[in-house]
């Protein structure tokens, strides 16, 4: 980790010993581009401005210097390096806090990012929080048998959806659900009337996330308008299949841009007119709610937890898994319809306003000050013992 890096998590961490309840935040930090890390950079943003809780942040996937960074780069050989050293930073910072804050994703990183501080707050007499966020939680919990076991070593579990209370619930684990947060004030609402043929996706392009469906609809699309643009954001090991593919297709006015930062994602939604998601597998999406909180008009399928957080002519429009012809028909009509794509853009703005810090954050305050009593009562105990 670079010097500067050291410095400033040093000075979080004196300054969570003298004062407030003290919250570490173990979660990937925005180099590991995606939802997880999306979310914990919003929800770090808005706890460091509580007067009551001191709050750090250990990073999953820490940035080593000089040669160890050189090895970073390499594959198979940086899970092992990364691994390691957050291991290391674990052991050396879990200590000085009360609170541990644990993203989490599933199967692999689940045991190599979540455990451990799990195992390793319960030994320490730390309270736990795990912020489970897998979309693949049912599969992950029916077929690793250390999953279920370690996740009962949680003080609370907080999911970001009522679908994952649901299948946490299958498998006898009792979830809260606590909202992802949406920066409003980040998304200009632009409204499109009419819409024009202008489209865009970003998922990781990996089979979960099925971009090959999309890029069917939108030949579809393409022959019922032959001036519709596609912008395809985001990258993974199935690029070069999807570009291929889009070949195949003759696609025309198609672009892959390859990985886009967080803070560059914005200006894309404001960009484009419809936004197309045929993932197979997901949870909330940030992809969705940010596209809501820009007015920009959303084509998903129904997987997951999609459901749970948009109504089909309401707030976006739904279809069935991997059925492109279904996509490429929801979005023409959102082209042919202004009067449904107006609607579905102002009520998808207003739902979104659910999920702002105002609305959300009275929920995880109160979770670290129930923890953070149960802490000082303990404590209190050990010194009249």
């Amino acid at each position: 980790m670079p010097d500067e890096t050291r410095t400033e998590e040093s000075g979080q961490e004196r300054a969570a010993e003298s004062h407030g309840l003290r919250v570490l935040v173990i979660a990937p930090s925005l180099e590991m581009l995606g939802g997880q890390s999306r979310q914990c950079a919003r929800l770090l943003g808005q706890l460091k401005k509580e007067p009551s809780l001191k709050v750090s942040f250990l990073a999953v996937n820490p940035r080593l210097p000089g040669f160890l960074h050189t090895l970073q780069k390499i594959k198979y050989v940086r899970t092992i390096v990364t691994t390691l050293a957050y291991w290391a930073l674990l052991l050396v910072r879990v200590w000085r806090y009360d609170i541990l804050h644990i993203f989490s994703a599933s199967y692999y990183s689940y045991m190599l990012c979540a455990m451990p501080p799990l195992l390793l707050g319960k030994l320490l007499g730390k309270k736990t929080i795990l912020n489970y966020r897998s979309g693949e939680a049912e599969d992950h919990l029916s077929n690793w048998r250390t999953a279920i076991p370690t996740m009962r070593l949680a003080d609370a579990i907080i999911v970001p959806s009522g679908y994952l209370v649901d299948v946490l619930a299958k498998f006898g684990l009792r979830a809260e659900s606590i909202f992802n947060i949406i920066e409003l004030d980040r998304f200009r609402f632009r409204e499109r009337a009419p819409l024009s043929p202008v489209f865009l996706t970003s998922r990781l392009l990996e089979p979960l996330y099925n971009v090959g469906c999309v890029l069917r609809a939108f030949k579809i699309i393409q022959e019922q308008r032959p001036e519709a643009r596609l912008t395809v954001a985001g990258e993974g090991w199935q690029r070069a299949e999807m570009e291929e593919l889009a070949h195949t297709l003759c696609l025309r006015e198609t672009k892959f841009i390859g990985r886009v930062a967080f803070e560059e994602m914005p200006a894309m939604y404001d960009g484009a007119d419809v936004y197309l998601t045929a993932t197979d597998l997901d949870n909330m999406p940030s992809s969705i709610t940010e596209c809501l909180a820009a007015g920009l008009p959303v084509v998903t399928t129904n997987a997951g937890g999609i459901p749970y957080i948009v109504r089909h002519e309401e707030t976006c429009m739904l279809i069935e898994r991997n059925d492109h012809e279904a996509m490429a028909a929801a979005a023409l009509r959102l082209l042919d319809d202004p009067l449904l794509a107006a609607k579905i853009a102002r009520q998808g703005r207003e739902h979104s306003r659910q999920w702002t810090w105002e609305r959300v954050g009275s929920s995880w305050l109160a979770l670290y000050h129930e923890l953070g009593a149960d802490t000082k009562a303990v404590s209190s105990r050990r010194k009249l013992a």
